[in-house]
């Protein structure tokens, strides 16, 4: 039988699991074998004239369908679940754009924060992407919190589906709890990549707060007052999480969406999501899991999906048979569970 105690332990196993199987020797090798070709593209911004983007395009033969993939807090296109996604998109037909979120890639051209979809649009509507007739998005932690804010607005209307994955909907919620003393770990973790997208950029241009203070930062709610309140012109953190958070939005969501999370999540903790839901559109398909982590779940996770078990292919699957055309009252009646 399992215990609450033994149920969270899980939860902390599934989190590292997949960090610790990233640094074994060989590990990431197996997409060197997929065709692909390195993506970049420069986007307006109102502070800094242009900030580029970067990326790696991964395109199976006449692949007319594609899956953008996000990243979490704290990772780039090269976290391993971003690999997994690859791996079985391009066993679907499906090309694949991983994309680096501003700064992530650790050269230096700025950072990021949770409502960044402008980025999401810019990608989507690259030169690179024109020939791709279906566009599908999938973001894991902070990743699917802007996949599902891109839901919520004017979008290409070639983007059909979004999923998010272990993701933050409320903002301020989620600071808290990663803030937490018992999250220490998780915290110093996503920290210390932060800072280090910070002391890049530092390099290259002026930045709002001195390199010392931030990297004296030992909160989420610090490192955000002294970076993403002041370069990104919010009057303070709680005003940035208002503004950001997705969690009003819910309700006006344009395409299908998915969320997949975990009961004993460490990091997003169930407690921080669950009041967002409560005015969430028929359009969000909700999916909680009793086993599994922040972003990492058993190999035979199943989601009802007639694809192979394991997350990568349960969500890429939910992904390309729900589209906007399914989008009928009684498709919205039986995805909000009514039917």
């Amino acid at each position: 039988m399992t215990t609450p105690w033994s149920a969270a332990l899980g939860g902390h196993y599934w989190t590292l699991r997949p960090f610790l199987l990233e640094h074994r020797p060989g590990a990431g090798r197996t997409l060197a074998a997929l065709r692909s070709e390195p993506w970049s593209l420069q986007v307006a911004d109102a502070k800094l004239g242009s900030v580029r983007l970067t990326g790696r395009l991964f395109l199976p033969e006449r692949a007319d369908r594609l899956l953008l993939a996000i990243h979490g807090l704290g990772g780039s296109a090269e976290s391993s679940y971003l690999r997994s996604a690859v791996l079985d998109a391009h066993a679907a037909g499906l090309a694949c754009l991983c994309l680096n979120l501003r700064g992530a890639d650790g050269l230096g051209d700025d950072f990021y924060h949770a409502a960044l979809s402008s980025d999401l649009h810019a990608a989507l509507a690259s030169p690179e992407l024109a020939r791709f007739r279906e566009l599908h998005v999938l973001g894991f932690s902070l990743g699917g919190h802007l996949a599902l804010r891109h839901a919520t607005e004017a979008h290409d209307p070639r983007v059909l589906s979004v999923a998010a994955i272990c993701s933050p909907l409320d903002l301020q919620r989620s600071q808290i709890a990663l803030d937490a003393p018992e999250r220490w770990v998780y915290r110093h973790y996503v920290l210390r990549k932060l800072k280090a997208s910070y002391v890049a950029a530092a390099r290259q241009r002026p930045m709002p707060s001195p390199v010392e203070q931030v990297l004296r930062a030992r909160t989420i709610l610090r490192w955000d007052e002294l970076t993403v309140v002041p370069r990104f012109g919010f009057g303070s953190a709680r005003e940035y999480y208002q503004q950001a958070s997705v969690a009003p939005r819910l309700g006006s969501l344009a395409v299908p969406a998915l969320l997949v999370l975990a009961e004993h999540d460490p990091m997003v903790p169930a407690h921080s999501v669950r009041p967002a839901l409560a005015g969430a559109s028929g359009l969000l398909d909700v999916r909680w899991h009793t086993r599994g982590g922040h972003v990492g779940f058993p190999a035979d996770i199943d989601l009802g999906e007639r694809a192979p078990l394991g997350l990568p292919s349960q969500v890429r699957s939910w992904l390309t048979t729900h589209s906007r055309r399914d989008s009928t009252p009684a498709r919205q009646a039986e995805t909000a569970g009514i039917l």
